[in-house]
């Protein structure tokens, strides 16, 4: 628009000069007539000079124009220029505009033709105009040359104003386009950003729930795309829950029928043995009864532990929120171990939480074991377990310097049934781990193979 303005003022510019330059050549040549027609001398070209010797010093005052006079072969004969060495213009005009002037159409209005040329000098944008002029015979008697600055001073300054008003216009107008935009994209986004958000918090392992904002018609199509994927991401959800947990039922049947086909194998052929070999008239037959039978109760007692640890791991522990001091609980677990490596180091005498004692000494208990069962038969064993504070948590760690746990077997250290012991079946951590879950604690280690391993323990405090 501003270069249309632009344009469109040249043009008007140009236009108005134009005019403005027609009215004054009207004019002066309506005087110079007056002046024909009341001039003594003979009305020829040799006394141009003559008639307007005075008049032309007039009109050049009157209209602000310089006028010169010039006969048909294109001889300055007067100038309204008082010296003319020093004026701009040629003595002489060129053959082609003579030409082009007495081409212009000889009618009632030929004082009014003219022909209108633009040029510059030193910068200053300037018109000229050449016309006839006749005598009072309507005789060709000379070429009216006048010479008209153009200023366009107050012109430009208008452009300036308006170009500075269209300025302030479109700031405006830009300011309320950004505004308004961001009020459209914001109420267009709206949707879009609870549906990111949405997204962002889907999970498989949780209950999702449906969008339910106003929108547009797509949005519309999208948001009914996200609410159908959470209901098929439900329904995958359950039939995913029912068959791991179908899975690893079948597994843990798989284990339990594994290990306790181990105890009976040997009882099988301790009867088998004894049966053959039964003889009531031996001598010795109390011995062996005694030793049939203490072979019989041990594999029994391994039945009956591989039955224990099965419904420990399978039963959740009852959360009873007992506030306890950590540090006596953990020294009354340690009670039960010998062993002259172990060592106890606390903090503080008293640190409160709130946990259930006989699962804490279970957990205590287990982490010791595996510690314990964890050394190394190439340097002198050492077992720590230290209770500090840390933050909101109070932290028990079992460290030990046995023969660690290799890369392969890190991620599956906390699986059920998973043990690196020639005896035992895997469900010690696991089982610890879910306690301290279930009390919204924490378990982890780190561990360097033959170097140790350090199992940390964090429950909330009270």
């Amino acid at each position: 628009m501003a270069g249309i303005t632009i344009y469109q003022y040249n043009e008007e510019a140009k236009e108005y000069h134009n005019d403005r330059l027609i009215r004054k050549e009207a004019a002066v040549k309506n005087h110079m007539k007056y002046v024909l027609r009341n001039t003594t001398w003979e009305e020829k070209t040799e006394r141009v000079s003559l008639i307007f010797r005075d008049a032309i010093f007039e009109l050049a005052a009157i209209h602000n124009l310089k006028i010169n006079l010039y006969d048909f072969e294109g001889n300055l004969l007067l100038s309204s220029t008082s010296d003319i060495t020093e004026t701009e213009l040629p003595k002489k005009i060129s053959p082609k505009i003579i030409e082009r002037v007495l081409e212009l159409p000889a009618s009632s209005d030929n004082e009014n033709q003219s022909i209108i040329e633009r040029f510059k000098v030193n910068g200053e944008e300037k018109q000229k105009s050449y016309s006839e002029i006749a005598n009072t015979k309507f005789k060709p008697l000379l070429i009216l040359n006048l010479e008209y600055d153009i200023d366009n001073k107050w012109l430009d300054k208008e452009l300036e104003e308006f170009l500075e008003r269209l300025l302030y216009v479109y700031i405006l107008m830009f300011v309320m386009a950004v505004a308004l935009a961001y009020f459209l994209s914001k109420s267009i986004t709206r949707s879009l950003k609870a549906i990111s958000d949405r997204l962002t918090q889907t999970r498989l392992e949780k209950r999702n729930t449906k969008i339910d904002v106003d929108a547009t018609d797509e949005i519309k199509q999208l948001i009914a795309a996200y609410n159908s994927m959470i209901d098929e991401l439900e329904e995958s959800a359950v039939k995913l829950a029912t068959s791991e947990r179908e899975q690893a039922w079948r597994e843990m049947a798989k284990q339990v029928a594994h290990e306790i086909k181990n105890p009976l194998t040997p009882m099988r052929l301790s009867v088998q043995s004894f049966e053959r070999k039964f003889n009531p008239e031996d001598p010795n037959i109390h011995e062996k009864v005694a030793e049939y039978s203490k072979t019989l109760i041990q594999q029994i007692d391994t039945l009956s532990s591989i039955a224990s640890a099965f419904s420990s791991f399978a039963k959740m522990p009852a959360q009873k929120n007992e506030t306890l001091n950590i540090v006596e609980v953990v020294r009354l677990a340690l009670d039960i171990f010998n062993e002259h490596y172990i060592v106890f180091n606390a903090e503080k005498e008293a640190i409160i939480a709130e946990f259930d004692r006989t699962q804490l000494i279970r957990v205590v208990t287990n982490l010791v074991k595996n510690a314990i069962q964890a050394k190394s038969e190439v340097r002198e064993p050492s077992v720590v377990i230290s209770v500090r504070e840390e933050a909101q948590d109070v932290v028990i760690a079992v460290s030990d310097n046995g023969i660690g746990i290799s890369e392969e077997n890190k991620s599956k250290i906390f699986e059920p049934k998973f043990t690196t012991k020639t005896s035992g079946m895997g469900l010690g951590l696991p089982m610890v781990k879910k306690i301290i879950e279930t009390y919204k604690g924490s378990l982890t280690f780190t561990s360097q193979k033959d170097l140790g391993t350090i199992f940390m323990v964090r429950i909330p405090k009270v």
